[in-house]
């Protein structure tokens, strides 16, 4: 079969023409071969080449390698962006269980503090906790989740881990109301500790404050002084730590002094509570027999009534 050229005319004529041709190609080649063998011309055309060709590829193929690489950087992004909130979602989780834990923890030390401070006291004592605040700025009350069936009774005093938080002011069969020792209409007997003066520390309203409003001028009372409960009116067991003095000034009369203390427990923030008695103090007296009623004599009883002596 004849071949033909792109014009349509055969490239390779039947016949001794087309041979001829043929073989004058095949030298052309070989004769190329060997010039470019022996001195690297064609090598240093296709170097040439190149040089004017490659600035073109990369021309041509630079948008096919940027969007190459956008395509990375969303892709990268994309996980940068999911693995940086699962690696915050986790990191919520952990700073959760640590809240927690510290919170267990504070509780589990204000327990042991409790614990240590019942042994200490040598009194009868019972845990309550803390259900509900009254929420009324000029009254200092708090709920308790121990009421009359568990033994608790009016004027109990309750205390936390650190000293007197109040006392029971009114008692429901499963809880009860206790009155707080900064509640405005409280107060309590105290000593100095340091030289055993009686006094009153009175309620001011402020969970940080009690005041001691009527201190003789010469009673020896100072600053860092500790004051406990003096027991005096049965109502506190003896020696309950109260609060310590930060504050003594004179009165203008010059008469009296007046001391301002810091209660050592926590009125505004404890949680887990103590209820102390002392059997003693608890002990209340029975209720008096009633009067029986006793008529005139007998024989007196038929009479008319007697006439009011004038």
């Amino acid at each position: 079969m004849p071949v033909y050229s792109a014009e349509g005319a055969p490239l390779f004529s039947e016949g001794s023409g087309g041979s001829l041709r043929l073989l004058a190609y095949l030298a052309i080649a070989a004769a190329l071969m060997a010039v470019d063998l022996r001195t690297g011309l064609l090598h240093q055309a296709r170097i040439a080449a190149s040089a004017v060709i490659s600035p073109l590829q990369t021309i041509a193929t630079a948008p096919l390698r940027i969007a190459k690489s956008v395509r990375e950087a969303t892709a990268q992004r994309t996980g940068l962006v999911l693995e940086n909130a699962d690696l915050r979602k986790q990191l919520l989780f952990a700073q959760a269980k640590l809240d927690r834990l510290a919170i267990v923890q504070e509780q589990n030390n204000h327990l042991r503090a409790l614990l240590d401070a019942r042994q200490k006291l040598g009194l009868n004592v019972q845990l309550a906790e803390l259900i509900d605040v009254d929420l009324d700025p000029y009254r200092h009350r708090i709920l308790i989740n121990q009421g009359s069936m568990h033994g608790v009774f009016v004027g109990e005093a309750v205390i936390d881990a650190k000293g007197l938080i109040g006392q029971v002011l009114n008692v429901e069969q499963e809880r009860a109301t206790v009155i707080l020792l900064s509640d405005p209409s409280h107060a309590v007997p105290v000593r100095v500790q340091r030289t055993g003066l009686r006094v009153i520390a009175y309620g001011s309203g402020d969970p940080m404050r009690v005041e001691l409003p009527h201190v003789p001028f010469s009673a020896d009372i100072k600053v860092g002084d500790l004051l406990v409960t003096s027991g005096i009116g049965g109502r506190f067991p003896p020696g309950l730590p109260v609060a310590t003095v930060y504050k003594v000034e004179t009165d203008n009369s010059a008469t009296f002094a007046v001391a301002e203390a810091r209660p050592l427990a926590g009125i505004a923030n404890s949680s887990e509570l103590l209820l102390v008695s002392d059997e003693a103090l608890a002990l209340t007296p029975l209720p008096a027999p009633e009067a029986e009623f006793v008529g005139p004599p007998e024989g007196l009883a038929n009479d008319a009534p007697m006439e009011p002596v004038p």
